[in-house]
């Protein structure tokens, strides 16, 4: 009788123990994990979910099919480092101060990454971030110095530089994983910022992607030879046109050799990121892209501006596609690893870029506009349990709202003075909270590469007003429900005069509640000509 007493006794108490253990975990262990995936100029025309005619890319898919797709998403700036300055502080850049490429970024803005980690949080950061060698509000960083370099690149961490040998997309990943597997605190809910640097120029595939990539040809944009014609003195200055400005060996992979030989002028010599392959890779590469190069030779004394900007393109998308590839298999990779690890339930799963991106559209390739092709950026979102798989959202939202939202997610109060709208009433389907009617834009960085002037304006599912107002002082309204491709600008259109007057109210109302104005951009102004940029 003792022994079975002691027996239940014991029984009883294992029981309980397990059963306390069981139903009384951390209660941060509750909140969702968050991934934040960002690309560096991914075209949502370049994403099979928005689009199939160019590539197919099935992972990133993926994160729509099981979760929201937005057809609306923009940007408030189109250029890098402004774009991810707006992501983490939740702020304008006339705000946070980080307007363009050149100015510094302001270390004393507070970063939603902090925030989540004073929540409890853990943080890491690997990839490309763009401004600063000390992000802070991550217990972990690995990040590309600069723009960085597809092969064997170089990272900045917290215990010094070094240099991976690979291939930057598969390095970013691994990475990613490794942390995963051997410093994660299982205790504790995890943000993790997963920033690929592709595609961004120069558009270097991984050798598995350009021997396939290179074989291919793409549908020609329907306004790859836009004349400009109603933007003479907006859009026609722009230095990102195909034929002109985009360069054969810099961007295209043109040999040397070759441009002399063919005595091409302001060919540019693509220097030294070619140089970073090692001995192998160069022979990997030399086998598929000196064949190019030798046709191009032949070809070249026979082509006119049409047939050379068409060649441009098409080598242009196999390269650009190409790093794309990579960036959509890297995604499976973590996507699958979440769901290996019984993690994915619980875990929201952002895919965006830091911006959108010209596939020829216009005749053009980069971005800086407000025209839709770099305004727009792809957004992809799903969460397990709370988003209905496979919902499209046409609603306006902004790379300006991620803080919030991030912050909504993981219950922690927004500070005031972020600017944004969370995005999580869309994501539960209680649109009815939802009242934002349009977004604003504000680009700054002119004079300045590419030569895009500054300009600022609303956009609103129906229309979009844009006033360029240095150098030039021009309006244009765009028709987005009747001129899909801009190519129309009716602000003088007796037809459009009411549209005008409203979209101005509009404009005016929210630059107010922005807090921006033309004393402020005239500010901006004058720092580029005390830094010597304006002359």
């Amino acid at each position: 009788m003792h022994f079975n007493k002691l027996a239940v006794f014991l029984s009883i108490f294992i029981l309980a123990a397990c059963t306390t253990k069981k139903e009384s975990p951390k209660k941060d262990k509750q909140k969702p994990n968050i991934v934040f995936i960002m690309s560096d100029d991914h075209a949502y025309q370049a994403i099979s979910a928005y689009d199939d005619k160019l590539i197919k890319t099935p992972n990133i898919d993926r994160i729509a099919n099981e979760g929201m797709l937005f057809t609306n998403a923009t940007v408030t700036n189109s250029i890098c480092a402004p774009s991810r300055a707006v992501i983490l502080t939740g702020k304008h850049s006339h705000i946070n101060g980080k307007i363009d490429n050149r100015s510094p970024f302001d270390t004393t803005n507070v970063t939603f990454p902090q925030l989540l980690q004073k929540a409890g949080y853990q943080t890491a950061m690997f990839g490309k971030l763009h401004f600063g060698n000390n992000p802070k509000g991550f217990d972990e960083f690995k990040i590309l110095p600069g723009q960085g370099d597809y092969y064997n690149p170089k990272f900045i961490t917290t215990k010094g530089d070094t240099t991976i040998t690979g291939y930057v997309t598969d390095i970013i990943t691994d990475l990613a994983i490794d942390w995963f597997d051997n410093r994660r605190d299982t205790e504790k809910p995890f943000m993790l910022m997963y920033l690929h640097k592709a595609p961004h120029r120069t558009w270097m595939p991984a050798e598995r992607h350009y021997k396939e990539f290179t074989k291919k040809t793409f549908p020609l944009p329907k306004t790859l030879f836009e004349n400009y014609v109603t933007r003479e003195t907006t859009a026609a200055p722009a230095e990102m046109n195909l034929l002109k400005h985009m360069q054969l060996s810099y961007d295209l992979k043109l040999t040397d050799s070759v441009a002399k030989q063919l005595d091409i002028k302001n060919w540019n010599a693509i220097g030294n990121r070619i140089g970073r392959l090692n001995p192998e890779q160069i022979v990997a590469w030399d086998a598929i892209y000196d064949p190019i190069n030798a046709d191009f030779a032949k070809r070249f004394p026979e082509m006119n501006d049409s047939t050379l900007m068409v060649w441009k393109y098409q080598r242009y998308m196999q390269d650009y596609l190409g790093t794309i590839a990579a960036v959509d298999e890297n995604v499976g990779r973590l996507l699958n690893y979440l769901d290996e690890k019984n993690l994915s339930e619980n875990t929201l799963v952002v895919y965006t870029s830091d911006q959108g991106f010209y596939l020829g559209e216009h005749g053009w390739f980069d971005k800086r506009f407000m025209y839709d092709e770099s305004f727009k950026t792809p957004l992809l979102i799903k969460w397990p349990n709370v988003i209905t798989a496979g919902t499209t959202e046409q609603e306006m939202v902004q790379n300006l709202d991620f803080a919030q939202t991030f912050l909504e997610v993981a219950g922690v109060t927004a500070p005031k003075d972020m600017q944004g709208e969370s995005l999580v009433p869309l994501l539960k389907g209680n649109k009815e909270k939802w009242d934002r009617e349009g977004v604003y834009y504000h680009y700054y960085e002119y004079p300045g590469e590419h030569a895009v002037k500054r300009h600022y304006g609303l956009a609103t599912k129906e229309y979009k007003l844009i006033h360029f107002y240095y150098d030039v002082d021009v309006w244009e309204l765009y028709d987005r429900k009747k001129d899909g491709s801009e190519l129309n600008n009716v602000y003088n259109d007796p037809a459009y005069a009411d549209v005008v007057k409203s979209m101005k109210t509009k404009l005016d109302l929210v630059r107010e509640k922005y807090k921006d104005s033309d004393s402020l951009s005239n500010q901006y102004i004058e720092l580029y000509k005390e830094n010597g940029w304006i002359k």
